[in-house]
């Protein structure tokens, strides 16, 4: 019961957040499967939101949730942090290695990392750029088998305060 509690409040977090905040992202309604300090696999459903006129997951789609799990983490791990940071995504890399014929879950596994690039963007008080992996599969189609690779580069700044 517990999981589902947190996965039903990170899902609807990430909701609410891309709504105000990135609304395209918003439209394609991406879940949050797991959410842990390390590991974070989100979740797109093949339909009419996300296909292409193949019936596979369209390749925008599949951008926005390479994206997405990564940004979930570092939103995260800016509110955990209590600093105002500004993060954007500057270098995206893709290579999709078979079809996305059903639901697709994104998973990036290297949330330690990217905690460990805003505790140095914090210290340097400087832009700092880390590219991360994500990899996409589709358990219902291929099992565990990777269907696509992604690498985004994330930088991210500590805010300067306004001089009064």
């Amino acid at each position: 019961m517990d999981d589902f509690k947190t996965r039903f409040k990170n899902t609807l977090f990430l909701r609410l957040y891309t709504f105000f905040k990135i609304p395209l992202l918003a439209w394609v309604r991406p879940q949050v499967l797991e959410n842990s300090t390390e590991k974070t696999v989100l979740k797109l459903c093949l339909g009419r939101r996300t296909k292409n006129h193949l019936n596979v997951m369209y390749f925008g789609a599949l951008g926005m949730g390479a994206e997405a799990c990564i940004a979930l983490k570092a939103v995260q791990a800016i509110e955990k942090s209590g600093h105002r940071i500004d993060f954007i995504f500057k270098d995206f890399q893709a290579q999709f290695l078979k079809r996305a014929e059903a639901d697709v879950h994104f998973i990036c596994d290297q949330g330690l990392e990217v905690e460990a690039l805003l505790q140095k963007a914090i210290a340097s008080k400087e832009r700092e750029t880390q590219t991360f992996r994500s990899y996409a599969t589709t358990p219902d189609k291929t099992g565990n088998e990777v269907v696509a690779e992604f690498k985004v580069s994330l930088s991210v700044k500590l805010r300067q305060k306004k001089a009064s």
